[in-house]
């Protein structure tokens, strides 16, 4: 017996929440490099 599938999308589009999640991971990741360069920057000239 087989039964009636609808193919599926290869490529989905991301949805809006989706890209707001990734921009802030990436927001979060710079902003976290910064930090650390900006304490390392503070250890170095202390």
């Amino acid at each position: 017996m087989t039964s009636h599938r609808a193919p599926k999308a290869a490529t989905a589009p991301l949805h809006p929440l989706e890209r707001a999640v990734t921009a802030a991971l990436v927001l979060a990741v710079i902003a976290s490099l910064a930090w650390i360069g900006g304490m390392i920057y503070t250890v170095i000239s202390w």
